[in-house]
């Protein structure tokens, strides 16, 4: 199924309303957005306080469907980039993919699902997790592959640009992520 990520601002002070039968993850997924567009508000050129003045509301509509998972992170960045820009986001674009703080953007489970929604959707351009890749090519029939444009992004400075090409943005990729450290053994 497909889900949507409505978004809204008001005059108030920095706190966050999520409504839309959100399960735990979800809730987290959308506190990990608006920290990571926090991160990033000077390079979407807001105010360097602009959290500080505003309430901001993220709904997902679909009545009383619970919904959970962690797939809904880069759909509520880019769902709070357009509230707060006041620069609407493609309708054209479907996308998935889970948002870490740093602005990695994480593979998620039911790639094959998600796209086939999409697409019964009458999507045609889709972002996905890069790290999704293999399981998309192994999964996704080959003629559903060829009747929609689907862009790899690894990074929230890949995925901003595609939903918003109107909007000029200096997003600071994130650095790679740091090796694990060997394991300590203690005798």
């Amino acid at each position: 199924d497909t889900h949507f990520v409505e978004a809204a601002k008001l005059r108030g002070g920095k706190s966050l309303t999520l409504t839309g039968q959100l399960g735990d993850v979800m809730k987290e997924s959308a506190t990990a957005a608006l920290t990571c567009v926090r991160s990033q508000g000077l390079a979407l050129g807001l105010e360097g306080d602009f959290y500080r003045k505003m309430d901001l509301h993220l709904h997902v509509p679909e009545g009383s469907t619970p919904k959970d998972g962690p797939s809904a992170g880069v759909t509520m960045v880019a769902a709070l980039v357009s509230i707060l820009t006041d620069t609407p986001a493609r309708a054209d674009v479907a996308m998935t993919g889970e948002i870490t703080l740093s602005g990695h953007v994480l593979p998620v489970g039911g790639i094959k699902e998600k796209l086939l929604a999409a697409h019964r959707y009458g999507i045609k351009e889709v972002v996905i997790p890069k790290l999704n890749e293999k399981a998309m090519l192994e999964d996704l029939p080959a003629e559903i592959r060829k009747e929609m444009k689907i862009h790899l992004a690894a990074t929230l400075d890949e995925v901003l640009p595609i939903v918003f090409p109107a909007l000029s943005l200096k997003i600071v990729p994130p650095q790679p992520k740091a090796p694990k450290p060997p394991e300590m053994r203690v005798q």
